[in-house]
């Protein structure tokens, strides 16, 4: 007897071995058309398979879901791949995953896939979707697997299949005459897919080890709508223009040399919008208790191995020799923040005691996935580290969540929270991982804040709560972080005494709003597509003269806006005014006052407005008096 129970709780009950897609049927003739895959016992697997006797549960998956989208996409790549093979047979298959709105496919190929090559494969990928072939699932043994990869002379699958257990389940696809090592699920068919694109190509080396051969990467993207599809390709071209490495390089941000791979070089105006964060920062941690310190970006060996980065993070790191003795340059600020809690005895009333520095951190990173400011080698870190009482972990964790909520507001952004669990490479007694996620989870139902758990994507020493927050293009960005610690204070022998007069071990916590100030300016700056906020803008008024006459005006004006606080340029040159305010408006400048014979004569400023147009004309102090209003509010336009 097989019993299946649904996600509603209902049960159907069959005597016989039956495939999941015959269920579907059985369920709704419009449901089976709509399904993709489907979760049995919890693990996602196709259509076809047979299900045995017992009981099972049953989710069938749509594309309505993130599983059956990844599915979907999943089964796209594969199409790649079978495409890749007819037009180009000695090219040699690695890896072709779905990923977060896509997928892609790495090959081994004798030259660099063009423009062109993309537009031929795209083609084939449409006639094999026409084709509508089945996709079956077979299992070999582990010899028998090898030598039928070798045979088809793929060794990048030959040495995926070497690193699996003896008696591991090796599975393989095929659809008409392809075949590929893969572990599915995938579709029933591939005339299934609706709706495909692909969208560039770039290099990749084997197992993301730049020792290992470098391998041709084709990105695509499938949807079930051509809607969809064209709905995605637009955004994907807005996000083009609002690039930050774009808008960088054209509004004089910030800029990379090939002196030094992924070491950002901030010039004058991004300094302004880096320096007006980091005063933000200030400002709403003293009000909140924090103590601003600063830690040595090198330190010795002995000081990584006690903090656990030496065993469990030393392939980041940067390494130096002094007085002939091993220091590593700081991957991370939370050592020194130790060191400094260590240097006296602490009351338990002293605590909590809350630690904030913007420190300067190195990690090494692959060449291939450097990326602007969003992927770099050095990066300041807003860091806080908390010690406290146990008793304490509730409502010190219910802060920092209402400063991370309150932070992300200022800039319009909404966010989701995704808790993270245990991982394999972990400091640590059960017992101690549960009691701190145990903690994170009540302070999060306390809020009523709903979150997703990822397991076993924890940090090293800690259960953490991670902040995604989403960009005006539905783009998210993992940026604010709660890490709760018992082992760090374990490892550095931190104590307080407490009412008993005896000593105790504080927990930590590892917290960051922004988590990398050059990342969080790149995310900005492609939010607002370079147009910040007038309280963030390297220049908050231009003043631009129609001729010479008004010239000692905006003089004084300039003057006078100095004087209240503002960044403020003039534009004094001989040219058309339109022509002065297209190029301000190019400079993404919020606000700039057009001066003629007429405002130097009544005293008074035209405003115009990066958004909105012309504002008309004001008095200066009423000007001054609307700028001041939206500068200190950090108003949005």
């Amino acid at each position: 007897m097989i019993t299946i129970i649904l996600k509603d709780g209902s049960r159907k009950n069959y005597d016989h071995p039956v495939t999941i897609q015959e269920i579907v049927k059985d369920i709704s003739p419009g449901l089976a058309r709509a399904a993709v895959a489907a979760q049995l016992d919890g693990r996602v697997t196709d259509l076809n398979t047979t299900v045995e006797e017992g009981e099972h549960t049953l989710n069938i998956l749509t594309l309505d879901s993130d599983e059956g989208m990844s599915v979907y996409r999943h089964t796209t790549a594969h199409v790649l791949a079978q495409a890749v093979k007819r037009l180009f047979p000695q090219a040699k298959l690695a890896i072709g995953p779905s990923i977060e709105n896509g997928f892609y496919y790495d090959f081994d190929v004798d030259k660099p896939f063009t423009a062109e090559d993309l537009e031929t494969i795209e083609k084939e990928m449409k006639k094999i979707v026409k084709e509508d072939l089945k996709l079956e699932r077979y299992e070999l043994p582990r010899d028998e697997a090898i030598t039928l990869m070798e045979q088809m002379n793929e060794p990048y699958k030959v040495e995926l299949i070497k690193e699996l257990d003896d008696d591991a389940v090796i599975s393989f696809y095929k659809q008409g005459d392809f075949v590929d090592l893969c572990a599915g699920p995938h579709l029933p068919s591939t005339g299934k897919i609706k709706a495909m694109k692909l969208l560039n190509v770039a290099g990749a080396y084997w197992r993301g080890d730049e020792n290992n051969k470098m391998l041709q990467r084709i990105y695509g993207t499938s949807f079930s709508k051509k809607s969809l599809l064209n709905e995605y390709l637009k955004r994907l071209e807005e996000a083009k223009k609002r690039d930050h490495r774009k808008l960088g390089k054209e509004l004089d941000l910030f800029s990379i040399h090939e002196e030094g791979p992924g070491f950002p070089f901030f010039h004058p105006k991004g300094m302004i919008i880096r320096n007006s964060l980091e005063n933000f920062w200030r400002e709403e941690h003293a009000k909140r208790g924090y103590q601003e310190i600063k830690t040595p970006i090198i330190l010795n060996r002995e000081l990584w191995i006690k903090s656990g980065h030496w065993d469990h993070y030393k392939e980041n790191m940067y390494f130096t020799q002094i007085d002939d003795m091993d220091y590593a340059v700081k991957p991370m600020n939370c050592p020194g923040s130790m060191i400094i809690y260590k240097r006296k005895i602490h009351s338990y009333r002293d605590l909590p005691i809350r630690m904030g520095e913007l420190g300067l951190v190195h990690r090494h990173e692959l060449s291939g996935t450097l990326h602007g400011l969003m992927r770099v080698r050095n990066f300041t870190q807003d860091d806080a580290h908390i010690f406290m009482t146990p008793d304490q972990v509730r409502d010190e964790i219910l802060g920092v969540i209402e400063l991370v909520d309150y932070v992300y507001g200022v800039f319009g952004f909404k966010y989701h929270i995704e808790l993270s669990t245990r991982p394999d490479n972990s400091m640590g007694s059960d017992e101690e991982w549960e009691m701190a996620t145990n903690a994170l989870e009540e302070a999060l139902r306390a809020k009523n804040l709903d979150y997703k758990v990822n397991e076993g994507d924890g940090a090293f020493y800690g259960p953490k709560i991670d902040f995604h927050l989403e960009d005006c293009l539905g783009r998210t960005w993992q940026c604010g972080t709660i890490q709760l610690d018992f082992q760090m204070p374990e490892r550095f022998d931190l104590s307080y005494i407490g009412q008993d007069g005896e000593k105790h071990r504080p927990v930590m916590i590892h917290r960051v709003v922004f988590g990398s100030i050059e990342r969080f300016i790149a995310i900005i700056t492609e939010h607002f597509a370079g147009a910040f906020p007038v309280w963030l803008s390297p220049v908050q008024v231009k003043l631009l003269s129609i001729t010479d006459r008004s010239n000692e005006y905006i003089l004084k004006l300039e003057k006078r806006f100095k004087e209240a606080g503002f960044r403020v340029e003039t534009d004094l040159r001989n040219e058309k005014i339109g022509y002065k305010i297209r190029e301000a408006q190019m400079e993404k400048v919020p606000y700039m006052l057009v001066i003629g014979d007429k405002e130097v004569e009544s005293q008074k400023v035209a405003v115009r407005m990066r958004k909105g147009g012309d504002a008309g004309v004001m008095d200066v102090e009423e000007f001054i008096s609307l700028l001041r209003k939206k500068i200190d509010n950090k108003e949005i336009d």
